[in-house]
């Protein structure tokens, strides 16, 4: 089996992170995989925003954390020093599935580099607040951006979870 078949196998979703911060180069080979990813007539309507400041990140987890049923001191981050944002722009009728291809070739990035990855929802809540757009402004964002989903990246802290076995009946063939 291929490298880009056997990452799509193992890759699972991590929930425990080491503080430690990965190479600025992973990161930048991360967001590169994401700015790949397939999008709707070659739009690219999607941009990631970077977070690995410490304070900005904890910022975002505790607006992520108000949005779900957890108690205030909860990390939906699960502890990983990084978090790509992925926005796209609503203008485009694919931004939704533009959004979520960056944040699939992310994840297998990450997992191919030794670094471990989750898939975290809430973005479009978070970027819906004044606070959060106001975020965007001042980074030099301009335009009207959605939230799709957050890539909570960093070194894997234990032992990666077995795959779920598959389930059947999933795929019917046209022969």
């Amino acid at each position: 089996m291929n490298d880009v078949l056997t990452a799509i196998k193992e890759r699972r979703s991590i929930r425990k992170f080491k503080p430690e911060m990965p190479k600025k180069e992973d990161l930048e080979q991360i967001v590169e995989a994401g700015l790949y990813a397939a999008s709707g007539m070659g739009r690219q309507s999607a941009i990631i925003v970077a977070v690995t400041d410490k304070e900005w990140r904890d910022k975002l987890s505790k607006a992520n954390c108000s949005f779900g049923p957890w108690e205030e001191s909860f990390d939906p981050f699960y502890g990983a020093p990084v978090v790509f944002i992925v926005l796209a722009d609503p203008e485009a009728p694919t931004y939704l599935y533009d959004g979520s291809l960056v944040l699939g070739n992310m994840m297998l990035a990450a997992h191919s580099l030794g670094l471990g990855s989750i898939w975290i929802h809430r973005a479009k809540e978070e970027f819906d607040t004044a606070e959060w757009k106001d975020f965007l402004n001042t980074l030099g964002v301009e335009g009207n951006y959605v939230g799709i989903g957050h890539c909570a990246v960093g070194y894997i802290d234990g032992e990666v979870p077995e795959a779920a076995p598959r389930k059947a009946n999933r795929v019917f063939w046209a022969e």
